[in-house]
């Protein structure tokens, strides 16, 4: 989900005072640069760009795009509103993907670990595209419209190299697959515990009340014909709506004039709090070509029926690692840490003072009011309730690996 970005979102508070009266410090976003002519020239803009300049968005460089970062309200603000009304994402920069034509769920098994086959019409699932070495190239949510029809999303600042995979192995391919890239959509995520009122009142044609977590569906959203998908980057209910450009702006307009829905527009600031909050791995940071999945924790990804066989690019690899867990050195652990909030890179030492690990993500949840952060520790310190060091600015915090999410999810499915 959303899964969008390619650079951390940082939320820095000063100081312990601080943290709790003042807004996170926007210019700590670590995309945020100065806005030279000559550089911003070379961004891309979303169809979005000039409505969100309209309503006083603070724009910010992010995966070669012009992006907010917030809008009026605090970053701490649109984190909460998110979790109690409606927020709505641009997420258009993100690459929307067709795989057509009666080979489709064979070609996008030998390119990713899911179990794709098995999915009932309709219904998606996260996956991962994997190189020859199994480490991660993206993560992607994968809907089977049907046996014959494949809908994926890759992250904005993977675009190019997943595009160039894709077509690499799709011409290697011997059977009936073409691709299809919907540059002529946009996409939004609604996001929130009333997300399902805007989303329901603009989409009078289909009962949301049956539609679940990770299910996909064509609709009239607002008068325009709508490819929606039940998920979302927030651990909140929501929905994913690819809308034809033309309407991306008209769709936000009539979203946030839902009143009873109470619905804002959001940016990338709240985008990477709420996705840290909910234990969601952000790829450049989290996950990268280095990691397998299941390095990162994401062993659930790999179907079932796929493990046996590991038939997909990089499956000698990881196949090796589901039969021998020592070949697995590291694991993706959520960690509390006292003091500063820890970035990227910050280290994290046993109490002996030896580096057992580093930090990927890390901020302040709006949320909890402390810091929460993820990363990598070897194996034998990888248990919940584990005591850590964390560095931060030459200084050591006491830190605890913590089960994730640490903000409960909320993802609408059958009782």
């Amino acid at each position: 989900e959303d899964m969008a970005m390619h650079a951390a979102a940082r939320l820095l508070l000063s100081t312990t005072a601080q943290r709790a009266s003042r807004a996170i410090n926007p210019a700590a976003f670590e995309a945020v640069r100065p806005l030279a002519s000559a550089a911003a020239e070379e961004l891309k803009r979303t169809v979005l760009y000039d409505f969100h300049v309209s309503l006083g968005a603070k724009m910010v460089p992010f995966a070669g795009y012009s992006m907010p970062v917030q809008y009026k309200d605090s970053i701490i603000d649109s984190t909460k509103h998110c979790r109690s009304g409606t927020s709505i994402f641009d997420v258009a920069h993100m690459c929307g993907v067709k795989l057509h034509g009666k080979d489709a769920v064979k070609f996008i098994e030998s390119v990713v670990v899911g179990d794709i086959a098995s999915l009932k019409d309709g219904t998606g699932t996260l996956s991962v595209v994997t190189n020859d070495q199994g480490g991660i190239i993206d993560d992607t949510v994968i809907q089977k419209v049907n046996d014959e029809h494949i809908y994926l999303v890759l992250n904005a600042g993977c675009r190019d190299k997943d595009l160039a995979h894709l077509n690499k192995h799709l011409s290697a391919f011997d059977g009936d697959c073409t691709m299809h890239v919907y540059d002529e959509r946009a996409l939004l995520a609604v996001q929130g515990p009333k997300a399902h009122i805007a989303v329901q009142k603009l989409a009078p044609s289909v009962d949301l009340s049956k539609k679940y977590f990770s299910d996909f569906f064509e609709a009239e959203v607002g008068g325009y014909p709508c490819f929606v998908t039940r998920t979302g980057y927030t651990g909140e209910d929501g929905f994913e709506v690819s809308v034809p450009n033309e309407g991306a702006v008209p769709l936000c307009e009539k979203l946030l004039a839902v009143d009873e829905a109470d619905v804002r527009m959001a940016g990338l600031g709240a985008r990477d709090a709420l996705r840290l909050e909910a234990g969601l791995c952000l790829y450049g940071n989290d996950l990268d070509e280095s990691r397998t999945p299941i390095e990162a924790g994401l062993t659930w990804t790999i179907g079932k029926r796929r493990r046996e066989k590991c038939d997909f690019v990089g499956g000698s690899v990881i196949k090796a690692q589901l039969e021998d867990n020592s070949a697995v050195k590291t694991r993706r652990v959520g960690i509390l840490a006292g003091g500063a909030p820890p970035r990227n890179g910050a280290i994290v030492k046993n109490l002996e003072g030896k580096q057992v690990g580093v930090i990927t993500s890390g901020a302040m949840s709006p949320v909890l009011g402390k810091n929460v952060s993820m990363g990598y520790v070897e194996k034998a310190f990888a248990k919940a309730g584990t005591e850590l060091k964390v560095v931060v600015r030459n200084k050591e915090s006491d830190a605890v690996v913590a089960k994730m999410p640490f903000v409960p999810t909320k993802y609408y499915r059958p009782e």
